[in-house]
């Protein structure tokens, strides 16, 4: 008669010791993907803005104190910006200039959020020099806005250029009235 084939029974230590290995594995990779994430979390983190960065990218005015005439500069991102409180001639000054005889064209309403209050960087657009004309002493051109001694660029009250070799008026920044008596730029 034929032998049978004889069949040992199973060793329970080899079922043991696979599952064993699989969960090392898992152990394993689990343990090396969390060391990996902690590890490259301080490179990730150091993209972020510093503090003191974040803090000077706004910047709160009170504008209680500015009587209309009154021109006060702020430093905003390492510029200064300039807010003019301007009384109702310089504002009808502003609105009564023919747009279409501009070099960079922009009513005045575009360019103020409340026609008493007008904001904006004070840096000439043609090489980055500081107009004057915010002290009730200085020059302020034939237009009455602001002068740029440097080439003889000329703003009107609205910080328009009007003569001069700047391509373009004063920069507006982004701000809004966060109540009647102050601004928050940026």
């Amino acid at each position: 008669m034929a032998e049978a084939a004889q069949v040992k029974p199973m060793d329970p230590h080899i079922h043991d010791s696979a599952s064993r290995r699989d969960f090392l594995t898992i152990a394993s990779t689990a343990l090396a993907g969390i060391g990996a994430a902690i590890a490259v979390w301080p490179l990730i983190d150091s993209m972020n803005a510093a503090k003191d960065t974040l803090a000077l990218s706004t910047t709160e005015v009170d504008l209680k104190p500015i009587q209309p005439g009154q021109r006060l500069t702020v430093k905003w991102r390492g510029n200064p910006v300039f807010i003019d409180r301007r009384t109702p001639d310089e504002i009808k000054a502003a609105e009564a200039v023919d747009v279409s005889t501009l070099r960079d064209p922009q009513t005045d309403a575009e360019r103020v959020k409340k026609p008493e209050w007008l904001v904006m960087v004070g840096v000439c657009t043609h090489l980055g020099c500081v107009p004057l004309g915010q002290k009730a002493t200085d020059t302020r051109g034939e237009y009455g806005g602001w002068f740029c001694p440097c080439h003889g660029s000329q703003y009107d009250t609205s910080g328009r250029i009007r003569q001069g070799p700047a391509p373009r008026n004063l920069e507006i920044p982004k701000y809004d009235f966060t109540s009647d008596t102050t601004i928050k730029i940026g």
